[in-house]
């Protein structure tokens, strides 16, 4: 039996329009900011006459979700309403003077997928930074963690490692609502801004997404499926490197390959490791786009067996560890000159999980992403707004 569960848009429409009565009102959204009958929460602003929405922000991928990873868009028109979308992934990430002229308070609504990678955190945090400091208020009406709200995983993000892909030392795996980050994050790491969350109704953190009776809109162009989403704070290191993490095919981060792997090969080296709650089956792809575009590559697809037993940090560990072994001469770490570190230091939150495979010797990153999300647990208790 599936829960029902009501998502802060709806909490919201019913009982807090009032607190925007009278405000300039600005919404940081994408297509996964909608209410359970799937009318957009820029429709039901637009439409409300209590409600003055005069400003639009959009974050990566741009308020439809069709932009690429990584691709910057460009301020825009809406065209339903006329009013200005700003660009939260353009000449700036960061909203300008400029962007916030026409705003007194701005509402968040967009989906996450509970990872520490995840872009849309840091337009957040970026937001609430911005309205700390010229004194506006920021809203963000919740929605459900789909990998769910009790299991946590990871190593805490190093400071030298700060990026767009994690600003704070949270865990690859965070087990956290977006409205519960943010109040951690504003307390923790002293934003200070007039900061107000909108609770769902319903929600319990053991839920996945398919626990729950509402329809579900992608986040983002890859994002497809709870497999997926449980897959990615563990497949997501797999952008750092020379291997395929399946974007240009319809599993991405579901499968991992290259054109110089042999996947029946690798597909028995990693069954052979026992791993709970996962199988590995050999396949053949050719991406469409991004690494090894039009060219065939082997690897494998990892099934999730049992997501209560399933790590997918461990498992990637492990996946990256025996690749390491067998091909040492052709896995690569990826670096750019824009960048620090290499990508993957920065997805790994350090650069002791690279050497840590370089070397064969991983054991110790594992031990400390097993300290590290004890720690997190511990800390983010006081946090928690579902029980």
């Amino acid at each position: 039996m599936k829960h029902n569960v009501k998502l802060g848009i709806d909490v919201f429409m019913e009982k807090h329009i009032s607190v925007l009565k009278g405000k300039r009102v600005g919404l940081l959204t994408n297509q996964t900011g909608a209410n359970a009958k799937l009318i957009s929460t820029i429709r039901l602003f637009h439409q409300h006459p209590d409600i003055n929405l005069t400003t639009l922000f959009a974050p990566e991928h741009g308020l439809k979700t069709a932009v690429k990873e990584g691709e910057r868009f460009s301020h825009m028109i809406h065209e339903e309403t006329g009013i200005t979308v700003f660009s939260l992934y353009g000449q700036s990430k960061k909203p300008t003077p400029i962007m916030m002229e026409q705003v007194d308070v701005v509402v968040f609504d967009i989906q996450d997928i509970g990872s520490r990678y995840y872009t849309y955190l840091y337009s957040l945090v970026y937001m609430m930074q911005a309205c700390a400091k010229i004194g506006k208020k920021v809203i963000i009406l919740d929605r459900p963690n789909p990998i769910g709200g009790s299991a946590v995983e990871g190593n805490l993000l190093e400071d030298d490692f700060k990026s767009f892909v994690g600003l704070y030392p949270i865990p690859n795996r965070h087990g956290m609502t977006v409205g519960e980050l943010a109040t951690y994050f504003n307390e923790e790491f002293s934003i200070h801004c007039d900061l107000t969350v909108v609770e769902m109704e319903g929600w319990v953190r053991d839920c996945y997404i398919t626990d729950i009776q509402l329809p579900w809109i992608p986040p983002s162009p890859n994002t497809t499926n709870l497999d997926m989403m449980l897959l990615y704070p563990g497949t997501c290191l797999i952008e750092g490197t020379n291997l395929s993490e399946g974007r240009g095919t319809t599993q991405p981060f579901e499968i991992i390959g290259a054109p110089f792997i042999n996947g029946v090969y690798l597909q028995d080296e990693i069954n052979a490791l026992g791993m709970e709650g996962v199988t590995a089956r050999d396949i053949s792809f050719n991406p469409t786009y991004q690494k090894y575009e039009g060219e065939s590559c082997e690897g494998i697809q990892l099934h999730i067996t049992n997501r209560t037993l399933f790590k997918p940090l461990s498992t990637i560990v492990q996946v990256l560890r025996v690749i390491a072994k067998m091909y040492p001469e052709e896995l690569k770490f990826l670096e750019y000159d824009n960048l620090k570190h290499p990508m993957f230091d920065l997805l790994a939150g350090s650069d002791s999980l690279r050497k840590g495979l370089l070397t064969n010797q991983t054991d110790k990153f594992l031990l400390t992403c097993q300290l590290d999300s004890d720690k997190f647990i511990e800390n983010r208790r006081p946090y928690l707004r579902y029980r």
